[in-house]
């Protein structure tokens, strides 16, 4: 099982989201942090991430660094690609 770490930036686009949503999406990202990879997609563009997870229509980008997730950006699917 990999660690969660979510930095200020992830922080700060979870806290965009409706409480609710904001539940489902943590905890799914902490059953999906006890195999990332059989849960994600990698990216072909890696600029923003090298992973995603699909939670509905919000999409996760992480990175896996040594036995840390870092999710790096949370956000619904059609914005999430096009921010820097």
């Amino acid at each position: 099982m990999y660690n969660v770490v979510i930095p200020d930036r992830a922080s700060k686009d979870l806290e965009k989201i409706d409480k609710k949503t904001q539940k489902i999406i943590l905890l799914k990202i902490k059953e999906y942090s006890s195999n990332p990879f059989r849960y994600s997609t990698k990216l072909s563009d890696t600029r923003i991430g090298d992973y995603r997870f699909r939670i509905g229509k919000y999409r996760v980008i992480f990175d896996i660094d040594g036995e840390n997730l870092v999710v790096l950006r949370i956000g619904l699917r059609k914005n999430i690609y096009n921010k820097k």
